[in-house]
């Protein structure tokens, strides 16, 4: 048989007007679908959203309580936490008694205060925390601040028998600046402040 017995014949759309085409969409099915679409963009803008606002609340609030317990006067009772000690470098011997710190941050600097009173052998294991030793206390100095001394209430009052070592770091770690009381050797009284600057 030859080609050009069959012709080719190119195939027609089918026009709208056949009843074969799809029908027309109702006022009910526009206004589900509409309805349906509408629904899903206000859970996909809405559910992020909502999350957003509650996780600013929560920062909000976190952010408040740590702005309170900085602007708390004088030292607290208690330990720092275990983050608190490994920032600023104050490795307090697990037998400290009558712990207290106290932290303040600006934009200059972040320092913790910290007062514990410790056994001899608990003087050794933190000054060797820290990465320094007894034999470079110095007898009869305070290396705490006027400033420092300020804000925290300490007394190195006359009568009493002090050493003391500021122990520097290079940053961005801190430097602690460290004041025993040495008065009972067998139960020293240390004072710390870890300033750490950005």
């Amino acid at each position: 048989m030859i080609a050009a017995e069959h012709p080719v014949v190119p195939h027609q759309s089918e026009s709208a007007g056949d009843g074969e085409g799809k029908p027309p969409e109702d006022r009910r099915h526009m206004f589900k679908r509409r309805f349906i679409t509408a629904t899903i963009i206000v859970l996909l803008i809405g559910i992020p959203a909502g999350y957003l606002l509650i996780s600013a609340g929560q920062s909000r609030r976190s952010g408040q309580d740590k702005e309170a317990e900085a602007a708390a006067q004088g030292l607290r009772e208690g330990w720092p936490s275990k983050m608190q000690r490994r920032i600023f470098e104050i490795p307090i011997p697990g037998n400290g008694q009558g712990v207290q710190y106290y932290e303040t941050n600006n934009w200059k600097a972040s320092r913790m205060y910290a007062k514990f009173r410790t056994t001899s052998a608990g003087l050794d294991r933190f000054l060797t925390g820290v990465g320094t030793g007894r034999a470079a206390l110095e007898p009869d100095t305070i290396d705490i601040s006027p400033r420092d001394i300020k804000i925290t209430g300490w007394s190195f009052g006359p009568g009493e028998k002090w050493a003391s070592i500021t122990h520097k770091n290079k940053k961005p770690r801190p430097t602690q600046n460290i004041t025993v009381n040495m008065t009972d050797p067998a139960s020293p009284v240390v004072y710390v402040v870890s300033a750490a600057t950005p």
